[in-house]
C-alpha cells in the first residue's frame, strides 16, 4: 500500500499553500465541506497556527508530496467539554482509497489519547440522496474506524442549490473517571508522540 512509505510530521503555518491545494477542490467542487469560499494561503495559515496551540495537525508525507492531512479541534469552549475534541481530515482526492485516511486518523486519536482527551467526534456532511457533491463514503469510512452515529440534523446545509444534512459521530479512545486528570496540550505530548509514535 501507498501508505507504508508515507510519514507522518506535525504541520506547520509554512505548509498552508500545500494543504490548501488539497482542501481548494473540496470547497469548490464538492458539499464535503459547507465552506463556500477558499480562504487565502494567510488565513489558512492561521488556522494551523491556531489548532497548535492546543490540538494535533497531522499530514502524511511522501518525499516531498503532502498526500492528506488531519486535525483537532474543540468541541465546545466551555471547560466541561475539555475532554472532547472535533476531528477533520482531507486526503489528496487522486490518493483516496490508498490507506491515507486510516493512517493519518490512528495516528491522530494516538496523539489524543496521549494528551488525554476521551471523545473524538466528527461533523459530517449527509444526503438524503447522493449526488455528484457528496456521498455517503465518509460515514462509512468513520465506521470502519469504530465511530458510531449519534445524531442527524435534517437540511442543515446548503450549497449549490441544495440542501443537505449533517450527522455527528462519535468514538471513546479513553477511560472516563469521576476525578479526570486535566488534558495535556498537544506540545506537551511531542515528545512522546515522536518516541512511540515517530510523528515528528
Amino acid at each position: 500500500m501507498e501508505s507504508q512509505t508515507a510519514v507522518l510530521r506535525a504541520a506547520t503555518a509554512a505548509d498552508a499553500e500545500n494543504l490548501l491545494k488539497i482542501y481548494a477542490p473540496y470547497v469548490r467542487e464538492t458539499a464535503i465541506t459547507f465552506e463556500y469560499d477558499v480562504p487565502s494561503v494567510e488565513e489558512f495559515a492561521g488556522r494551523i497556527e491556531s489548532v497548535l496551540k492546543k490540538y494535533p495537525y497531522l499530514v502524511a508525507q511522501r518525499g516531498d508530496e503532502i498526500l492528506g492531512y488531519a486535525y483537532a479541534g474543540s468541541f465546545h469552549a466551555r471547560p466541561a467539554y475539555d475532554w472532547a475534541v472535533e476531528v477533520s481530515i482531507y486526503v489528496d482526492r487522486d490518493k483516496k482509497r490508498t490507506g491515507i485516511g486510516s493512517m493519518l486518523y490512528r495516528a491522530l486519536e494516538a496523539t489524543l489519547r496521549e494528551q488525554g482527551i476521551l471523545n473524538v467526534n466528527a461533523c459530517i456532511a449527509y444526503p438524503e440522496v447522493e449526488d455528484e457533491y457528496l456521498t455517503r463514503n465518509s460515514v462509512g469510512f468513520h465506521e470502519h474506524l469504530g465511530y458510531r452515529w449519534v445524531g442527524e440534523f435534517r437540511k442543515c446545509g446548503y450549497k449549490f442549490d441544495r440542501w443537505y444534512n449533517m450527522v455527528w459521530m462519535e468514538k471513546h479512545i479513553g477511560e472516563h473517571q469521576s476525578a479526570q486528570p486535566a488534558p495535556k496540550t498537544f506540545e506537551e505530548v511531542r515528545g512522546i508522540i515522536r518516541e512511540k509514535y515517530h510523528i515528528e
